[in-house]
């Protein structure tokens, strides 16, 4: 896979959009290329694909996932089409029920990749194409409809005519939909990429173990298991944990970065943050720095310790 990097100019536009919108996430679907599995609960870098692409839409006002209830990371509301199993579009009018923004961001369950910033990208290409829709293309230049932003009322408008002309939505194929749609496109393969098969299981599993992925994967992970919603500087903490190895002794990085972690809990009455994160590295890389200097100096130094030998003086 090859990643596809925005511009900066992309990426202003997402810093800047208007994050008022909900998310519709799609994960009752049967996978019948998985066996039937249950696909989102289906683990890639230690968490539950629906759990990767929640996090992906932590900033949403609010989020429906369209699926039986279960355990997740952050609290959703639950919805189901009626029947079950009705369709991308059924569950989609199950999912749009519960949403009130004006954007709406639509994902299936399966994304191994999808982040906070490809989601920006999305709303920011919606908000300034003033299209119906913004949808990621694959690697193939396919579009993918359920990696998507889409303007609430027009989904409503449509999924509405739909309804009376097909007496419900149980089984109409997504096209039905957005070929209704004016739609505006954003390349990336690696975001779009989805687990249809346990090739692509194997092939997500992989990639993340990539030595340019695994620590930011490995930290997201760690994040979710303990229920921490908090962006640190990782450059900085890896810094401290090299001065520590190497101005003190190597046991003394992991102790020292866990001691800064408690020393952030703690900070101002409990309410530390990434501020207190940053604040406390700084003061003990400083003091492993002065551990370092201090054993230089004393290599450095002649021997000073007096001769009280018989023949001194």
């Amino acid at each position: 896979m090859t990643a596809y990097e925005p511009t900066g100019a992309q990426d202003a536009a997402a810093a800047g959009h208007d994050l008022a919108y909900d998310a519709v996430v799609l994960a009752g679907g049967v996978a019948r290329r998985l066996g039937g599995v249950d696909k989102p609960g289906v683990r890639v870098g230690g968490r539950p694909l629906l759990d990767r692409v929640l996090a992906a839409c932590a900033d949403a006002r609010s989020t429906v996932v369209v699926a039986e209830p279960r355990p997740t990371a952050r609290a959703v509301t639950w919805a189901r089409e009626d029947p079950p199993g009705g369709g991308p579009l059924a569950a989609l009018g199950a999912g749009l029920r519960h949403t009130t923004a004006e954007q709406v961001v639509v994902l299936s369950a399966d994304l191994p990749f999808l982040d906070e910033r490809t989601v920006r990208r999305l709303l920011a290409a919606l908000g300034t194409s003033g299209a119906d829709g913004a949808l990621l293309t694959d690697a193939d230049g396919r579009d993918q409809p359920l990696v998507a932003a889409y303007r609430a009322p027009v989904l409503r408008r449509e999924l509405a005519a739909l309804t009376r002309e097909n007496d419900g939505l149980t089984g109409l194929p997504l096209r039905r939909l957005t070929g209704a749609l004016g739609l505006t496109r954003v390349p990336d393969p690696v975001a779009s990429f989805d687990c249809d098969t346990w090739d692509d299981i194997a092939t997500a599993r992989a990639r993340i173990r990539e030595h340019g992925h695994v620590l930011d994967e490995w930290i997201s992970a760690v994040k979710d298991e303990l229920g921490l919603d908090l962006d640190v500087d990782t450059k900085l903490l890896l810094d401290l944990a090299r001065d520590a190895a190497h101005g003190v002794a190597r046991p003394a990085a992991p102790l020292t970065t866990f001691l800064v972690g408690y020393a952030a809990a703690q900070a101002r009455g409990g309410q530390g943050g990434p501020e207190a994160v940053a604040e406390a590295s700084r003061k003990a890389a400083a003091l492993a720095l002065r551990w370092a200097e201090e054993a230089a100096q004393a290599d450095a130094a002649p021997d000073a310790t007096p001769d009280t030998s018989p023949d001194a003086g």
